[in-house]
């Protein structure tokens, strides 16, 4: 098992591949992929049973993932390849023609690791009960992970979503919601205010933990936590506290980067804030 520097080491250098895969074509979404880098690294490296050698869709026996937000698909890409599913190299062809490492992540293409489409907010918890129900039916022990944008859960399809996994006791399932208060147009609260959304999550029925994402130990901590919850007849929701752009110090503390790539004078100073640990692509 990595340790937890390890872990980190790995969160820093999947932060250096976001920022220069999206300043290679100068498009995509750094910020909310920084601020989730670590919550990857640490399901992806420690947490999740899963087989990065052999991928298949049906994952018979293994944890599986699904990314909901689909437009932080620069975070997912370089943990999918740091962690062996497919050649790091392959990392410098994103959102480029005929690139199997579309802005949002897609199965046309067959890349390893990638299990359904989801550029379309709101519909990857719905896709994930389905995974899980199918799991219970197989008498599969396997778990399966999701993540969603806090401004995603402004879908509505979220919350039926919610309600199903709920009522139909999908206690095989960790969830997360990238809570970092920043959505393509502003702040969550100007925007379409959330509210308590514990509160909201317990109201639904769900078991509740929360946890600094941007906090390796706290993170792996929180994923164990949230573990030793299934199976107990109700769906498990993490809130992980998040800061958009995290690593990267003009980045923070604001919306702008939801979206926007840095050119290159401020690659360079995204990079001089991340270490170089693994190698760059």
């Amino acid at each position: 098992m990595p340790t937890i520097v390890e872990l980190e080491n790995t969160a820093t250098q999947v932060r250096r591949d976001i920022v220069r895969m999206v300043n290679g074509v100068m498009s995509g979404h750094p910020g909310g992929s920084l601020g989730c880098a670590d919550y990857l690294v640490a399901l992806y490296f420690e947490v999740m049973k899963h087989d990065a050698v052999n991928f298949n869709m049906d994952g018979t026996n293994e944890d599986l993932f699904f990314l909901s937000n689909g437009h932080i698909s620069p975070v997912f890409y370089s943990v999918l390849a740091r962690s062996g599913y497919f050649d790091v190299a392959e990392l410098a062809t994103f959102r480029k023609l005929n690139t199997r490492l579309q802005g949002h992540p897609t199965t046309h293409e067959g890349l390893e690791g990638i299990r359904i489409a989801s550029g379309s907010l709101g519909q990857g918890l719905s896709v994930a009960i389905g995974a899980a129900e199918t799991k219970k039916l197989n008498n599969d022990k396997g778990i399966i992970y999701t993540l969603h944008g806090d401004g995603e859960i402004q879908e509505g399809q979220i919350w039926e979503a919610a309600m199903y996994a709920a009522h139909n006791k999908i206690d095989n399932l960790i969830s997360a919601i990238d809570y970092n208060h920043k959505q393509i147009d502003g702040d969550i609260s100007d925007v379409l205010d959330l509210g308590d959304i514990k509160a909201k999550w317990q109201a639904f029925g769900w078991d509740v933990i929360e946890m600094d994402g941007n906090n390796m130990q706290e993170v792996i901590t929180g994923l164990n936590e949230a573990k030793t919850r299934t199976g107990k007849g109700k769906p498990v929701m993490i809130i992980m506290k998040t800061e958009m752009g995290q690593g990267v110090d003009y980045m923070m503390g604001t919306h702008k980067w939801h979206g926007n790539a840095p050119n290159d004078e401020q690659l360079a100073s995204a990079l001089g804030q991340l270490e170089e640990t693994l190698g760059d692509y």
